[in-house]
């Protein structure tokens, strides 16, 4: 995650690390959705940024729990405007202990579009992670760190464009796509 921070930064852009291993999230409860400071933090942080790096382990072919549950604290955005994620860019990162990151990463993709947001093309799931990073967690693969660096510029490349160019937002879309519908019916 630090490369494509990295990355971010050299593109621009001001980052902040929210490893949800150190906010000590509660479970989330939609019964009792009243976020704790830990969750307020990461879900202030999250609807204030432009774009977003998410990055998780595949466990059973999935993500791990804990971000899950971090992804489950956004849906207190629904009660905003505009909701969830709403036109945020977001990067895809999975650490897998084999071959197959790539479903976690589709994982991530379904959250993504779920919260409204926009997960860029470009994606990087870590093959093979304990041959990757050290045990501190430090890059000894350096096509990855490239990757994962690229990664980084591409969510502050993509989310420029989004911030500055109305065009590219989905309302707008949604609005002229009802319009033409209307019209023809």
């Amino acid at each position: 995650m630090q490369a494509a921070l990295d990355g971010a930064e050299r593109a621009g852009a001001e980052t902040e690390l929210l490893d949800v291993r150190r906010l000590d999230l509660p479970m989330y409860n939609p019964d009792d959705d009243e976020p704790t400071e830990a969750a307020a933090r990461l879900i202030e942080a999250s609807y204030a940024a432009d774009g977003l790096l998410w990055s998780s382990p595949m466990y059973q072919g999935t993500i791990s729990g804990a971000f899950k549950n971090a992804l489950d604290w956004l849906h207190v955005l629904g009660r905003r405007e505009p909701a969830y994620l709403h036109d945020k860019v977001i990067g895809l990162i999975s650490a897998a202990g084999g071959t197959h990151g790539l479903q976690a990463i589709n994982t991530m993709e379904f959250s993504v579009r779920a919260l409204r947001g926009w997960a860029v093309p470009y994606v990087v799931p870590v093959a093979a992670a304990a041959r990757v990073f050290d045990g501190s967690g430090r890059i000894q693969d350096e096509p990855v760190a490239r990757q994962l660096e690229t990664l980084g510029s591409e969510v502050v490349r993509v989310a420029g464009r989004f911030t500055t160019d109305d065009s590219l937002h989905r309302q707008i879309e949604c609005d002229d796509a009802a319009e033409r519908i209307a019209a023809v019916v």
